[in-house]
């Protein structure tokens, strides 16, 4: 074989592989529950297989041999146990008066994630939804309990709509060994909605947002932004949860919600939002007044759960130094960038800031 011939081979199966990149990224990312972790098991997914891609036979398609790679790198990954999950996870929630801030490490936590990176684009909005809603953040840590294995077997079944002989064939198990792991991670998942340690796993979000729940978000971004309490107070369901990794600390109630804001988060006042699509749900970039340049800083990914025309789950992600790159996200906007502007001028004034 010529040089340009193998170089013109290469790129064909570099072509090829990259085709599947989003859609092993979310496979990935629902496996592991990290960001980070999960882009890195498709790289080394993409790397096994073009080493070995001459062993690739064709008895399957290439797709499902992808899988089969990743879901192996994935089980590698996840033999040391450690189950990544929310701060209602592992801790009750704390009264404002009892608020401290403790940090844990990073790989305690579930991660967020940007939409593009994993919700490959399809036709159908019914497949569309489903992917979306595997990719919530309540779904996401209720998928951290199982074991491994019934992970792959119900991210693989429910979510991608695979049949129980390829989910067979690609685990190397029987079609009776599928149906009784899914069985058994489906009572799982039922008996933590039952119990209510699914705490936030009833978010409805439509696809594309409801007239109700665009406004519901522009009166967000004004209360927010205008740090008005009481407006904030108004959006907030009765038992809406905020939460703040790397801090396990998390806050119910509109009450403690917004008295932390006033105290121990005071310094977010003058604050500026700019939407991001997070998790399958809305989402914002927090940017936090900087006295040292006068403009501002990266201070948060925000993913809102929204349900029956209130905000129900208020989760900020603070490590932005990680975040914010991933988004594509500029690490400062200008002072003058202006409040209140439409998404789509928004979007082209942060792109002029990068």
């Amino acid at each position: 074989m010529s040089d340009s011939t193998a170089t013109a081979t290469a790129t064909e199966l570099d072509v090829k592989l990259e085709q599947h990149r989003v859609e092993l990224t979310g496979y990935c990312y629902r496996m592991l529950g990290s960001s980070f972790e999960a882009e890195d098991a498709v790289q080394d997914t993409m790397v096994r297989a073009w080493r070995n891609y001459e062993k690739f036979e064709g008895r399957s398609s290439l797709r499902s041999w992808l899988y089969r790679i990743a879901t192996n790198v994935c089980l590698d990954m996840l033999t040391a146990g450690n189950k990544r999950a929310r701060p209602m996870d592992l801790t009750d929630s704390t009264p404002l008066a009892r608020a401290a801030l403790s940090p844990r490490p990073d790989n305690t936590w579930l991660e967020p994630m940007p939409d593009a990176r994993v919700l490959p684009t399809v036709e159908d909005p019914a497949e569309a939804a489903v992917a979306k809603e595997s990719v919530r953040l309540a779904f996401m840590a209720a998928l951290q309990q199982l074991p491994a294995k019934q992970r792959a077997v119900l991210i693989l079944r429910e979510v991608l709509a695979w049949k129980a002989s390829e989910v067979a064939e690609l685990l190397e198990t029987s079609v009776a060994s599928v149906n009784s792991a899914l069985q058994r991670a489906r009572a799982t998942l039922a008996e933590r909605d039952r119990d209510g340690s699914g705490v936030g796993a009833h978010a409805t979000v439509s696809d594309p947002l409801s007239e109700e729940q665009q406004k519901l978000l522009e009166r967000y971004v004004a209360a927010f932004e205008g740090y008005d309490m009481t407006a904030l107070t108004a959006l907030l369901h009765e038992d809406a949860v905020m939460t703040m990794p790397p801090f396990d600390l998390w806050l119910t109630g509109p009450e403690d919600i917004t008295g932390f804001m006033t105290t121990l988060g005071a310094a977010c006042a003058g604050s500026h939002l700019v939407p991001v699509a997070v998790n399958g749900l809305p989402g914002f970039a927090q940017y936090k007044p900087d006295e040292e340049t006068g403009g501002y800083s990266p201070w948060a990914v925000q993913v809102l759960e929204i349900s029956e025309g209130r905000i129900t789950g208020f989760h900020c992600f603070l490590d932005t130094k990680r975040w914010f790159p991933l988004f594509d996200l500029p690490l400062s906007l200008p002072r003058d960038l202006g409040l209140g502007l439409d998404v789509e001028a928004e979007s082209d004034q942060v792109q002029e800031g990068e």
